[in-house]
């Protein structure tokens, strides 16, 4: 495997974890080997995640990572939803509103803060972000707003028509902005200036057969990471519960264990002042939550008959709307400095401590 390029702990790592996951309900102190074993497989997810990113380059690389943690997110709540049935109908609401706080204000106020605390002011492509905004907005709107509003049905819930159309246009926002990221618009979403000379971008890139090895053992840590994940909430439901938090803790921390490839890229990127990767890994995983979230759990529930409830209460809501309106306005001049990644994560602050404390 070293003739390869590949150190022996990045293809041990998703190996090793999905064994322990032979043993996951043993308990106890099985526990911590689960947990290591979790952070293992985060951390050779990032590695071979930037080995494919390399090999096939911007902006493909970062929609590859994107989306494969995307489709084993919706995996993971679909999966979840078939055990719990119609009482899982805010399942997918709540794990994608927790995944969009963290990915817009945790994940991009950390690569901002982290950046330029080590750049002092750093530069990407305006027309990317914004364009990527946009379609945010858009699709966070009309999926987790719109339904307390509509008044086909009770509730924060969209009737059967309401929710397929729903479904198709998210489906249909994703699929044209990952047409103009790739195709039409690429250069928009292209690292320029010294981001584009980095000697790590430029440098030489893995063989065709190291790409597709990589491929596959990203696919393997995404898929331990998961699981790994899975298996360790019922002890920390049991560490919440004992703690008195409200149950929702558990779908931010699950949540945040899913994002941590993704997220560890993203920082690694920020920190070698390639800015506009991270944004496009943080923007790029944002949108895929949605856009191939949505339309999945919709048909599931519209198959299965059961009832989905996407929207937010008074609180998220007003927390969600912050959060677009000053994420526009920290990525709308292209360039940040310390103050923008200050600004997002206490926001993110203020999330966590609500959801705790609500």
């Amino acid at each position: 495997m070293q003739k390869i390029g590949l150190p022996a702990w990045t293809w041990l790592s998703p190996f090793i974890g999905s064994l322990l996951l032979l043993g996951a309900k043993l308990g106890g102190p099985f526990d911590l080997a689960l947990a290591i074993g979790l952070i293992a497989c985060v951390l050779a997810a990032v590695h071979h995640a930037e080995v494919v990113a390399h090999k096939i380059g911007e902006p493909y690389g970062t929609l590859v990572l994107a989306v494969a943690v995307t489709v084993i997110e919706v995996s993971l709540i679909v999966s979840l939803m078939l055990s719990s049935g119609p009482a899982g109908a805010g399942l997918a609401r709540d794990t994608v509103f927790a995944a969009i706080m963290i990915i817009l204000n945790g994940l991009v106020g950390l690569c901002l803060l982290l950046g330029a605390a080590r750049h002092l002011e750093q530069r990407y492509g305006q027309a990317g972000v914004s364009a990527a905004l946009a379609t945010l907005a858009a699709l966070a709107m009309l999926t987790m707003v719109l339904p307390n509003y509509t008044t086909s049905t009770p509730g924060p819930a969209y009737s059967s028509s309401q929710l397929g159309f729903v479904g198709l246009v998210s489906l249909v926002l994703y699929g044209t902005f990952v047409l103009v990221q790739t195709v039409r618009h690429r250069d928009y979403f292209l690292p320029s200036g010294v981001a584009a000379h980095d000697e790590d971008v430029h440098a030489a890139p893995p063989s065709a057969l190291a790409a597709w090895i990589s491929l596959g053992l990203l696919v393997v840590a995404l898929v331990a990471v998961v699981l790994l994940a899975k298996s360790l909430a019922p002890t920390l439901e049991a560490v919440v519960a004992q703690a008195g938090a409200p149950k929702a803790v558990v779908g931010v921390v699950i949540a945040a264990l899913v994002l941590a490839p993704e997220s560890l890229a993203a920082v690694r990127a920020a920190r070698a002042d390639r800015l506009q990767t991270s944004l496009n890994l943080a923007l790029g995983s944002a949108l895929a939550s949605i856009g191939l979230t949505i339309p999945v759990v919709a048909v599931v529930s519209l198959v299965m008959g059961w009832p989905l409830s996407l929207g937010l209460d008074a609180k998220a809501m007003v927390l969600l709307v912050l959060t677009l309106l000053v994420t526009t306005l920290s990525l709308g001049t292209g360039r940040t400095t310390v103050l923008q990644g200050v600004v997002h994560l206490v926001i993110f602050a203020v999330y966590l401590f609500t959801t705790v404390v609500p």
